[in-house]
């Protein structure tokens, strides 16, 4: 009983070692077809048919160079459901403060996606999701609710009828179709559901907060810097936190000497919880509460320390530019100040911390880990040519096709 029950279990592991090298070998030299099928249903998240596998399979016969995987990953993206899921999914957490991903399709959404979608055929530098005047709507051929800054109608029926977003989609701008001028106009940043996320209550701090985890993959504790001036801290922030003011001179205001001189550039904008849409306070506008254009939310808890700074207009300034968050990598052709989240945006978006976030997001939303050091520095170098995030897509394949 003893001998058979050896050899039983010799058996075993010698079916074991040959599965695990039968697997050992189908994935890691998985053939042409086999990664052609990989490469689209890590774009896709859904087979192919058997006409685009042959295409792609053909794409990489002819030599798997990035060239050919490119062309490959580029079939792949004619899918729609890299749109209205992978695309969906990718861009959802960037639109609410939870971070969640089921939730309804939103302008902030849908105009990442026309971006993706449009960046080689209207050449879209993909920075300017933080600074464009740019929005997509669908195309009125859809008969849907018109675009409203006062609910997500439009984009809620165009998802519930199941529209292609790939097809469905079209290009304007939010000066367009709101009341921001186009000099007010920053992007995602000024869509309605940003602003409903992260401009409602509050003083603003969200909207920066947000901007930086979602597009330049830091959070506030990442670029605490208690060795800058403080002398733009407003008068909500307590200098003696439960009567301690070690705590603010050791944490609190660590965060607060940089977001503070950027938030300024949302001096002029409200979300209104009446109408339900983003208010901006246009030139000539003067706020009962402030007796200027900067809003009134701006002098919350101003008895928390009276003597602190005091929001006069939306002139920005970054001071992050020194110390230990220079590392974010800032233009130097930029001047480090503005006025406006416009220019604001574009600081944000020239950075190469902001290059960076976008590679290492995609890399982990098409391979599902996450990438090395020396994979983001490659991505990073193809994505600095010309900013087109689609490529970024396709380029990111080759990373996880098999081999």
């Amino acid at each position: 009983m003893i001998l058979v029950a050896k050899k039983d279990c010799i058996l075993f592991r010698y079916i074991l070692l040959a599965l695990s090298l039968f697997f050992l070998t189908t994935t890691s030299f998985a053939g042409t077809r086999e990664q052609a099928r990989r490469i689209h249903d890590r774009l896709a998240g859904v087979p192919p048919d058997q006409t685009v596998l042959d295409q792609m399979t053909a794409d990489l016969d002819a030599g798997l160079t990035i060239e050919h995987i490119r062309a490959a990953a580029y079939r792949a993206m004619e899918n729609n459901s890299f749109y209205n899921v992978t695309l969906k999914n990718f861009i959802t957490p960037w639109t609410n403060e939870a971070q969640t991903r089921f939730a309804p399709l939103n302008d902030y959404t849908a105009t990442v996606i026309g971006m993706v979608r449009d960046s080689d055929t209207d050449s879209i530098d993909f920075r300017e999701i933080l600074y464009g005047d740019i929005l997509y709507v669908a195309d009125n051929a859809y008969g849907l609710p018109a675009y409203s800054m006062s609910n997500n109608n439009h984009y809620e029926t165009l998802e519930a009828q199941g529209h292609n977003l790939k097809t469905a989609l079209v290009r304007t701008t939010q000066s367009a179709m709101t009341n921001l001028p186009a000099d007010a106009t920053a992007g995602v940043m000024t869509t309605r559901a940003a602003a409903e996320a992260f401009f409602i209550a509050g003083t603003n701090r969200a909207m920066y907060r947000f901007t930086m985890l979602n597009h330049l993959c830091v959070d506030l504790e990442q670029i605490k810097d208690n060795s800058l001036s403080t002398d733009r801290i407003r008068q909500d922030v307590t200098r003696s936190p439960g009567g301690d003011s070690r705590i603010y001179l050791n944490s609190c205001s660590g965060c607060h000497t940089g977001m503070e001189p950027l938030t300024q550039a949302f001096a002029y904008y409200d979300w209104n919880e009446d109408t339900a849409s983003l208010e901006y306070n246009a030139a000539g506008t003067i706020d009962p509460d402030t007796n200027s254009r900067v809003q009134g939310k701006y002098l919350i808890n101003a008895t928390n320390f009276p003597n602190g700074y005091v929001t006069p207009n939306d002139r920005w300034d970054n001071y992050w530019r020194e110390g230990i968050n220079s590392l974010l990598g800032w233009d130097s052709a930029l001047p480090g100040y503005g006025n406006g989240a416009k220019s604001m945006g574009m600081e944000l978006a020239h950075s190469s911390a902001f290059a960076r976030c976008q590679v290492k997001k995609v890399f982990q939303a098409v391979c599902l880990k996450t990438p090395t050091s020396t994979q983001i520095d490659q991505l990073e170098a193809v994505f600095e040519v010309d900013y087109n995030i689609k490529n970024i897509f396709a380029s990111t394949v080759q990373y996880c096709m098999g081999h």
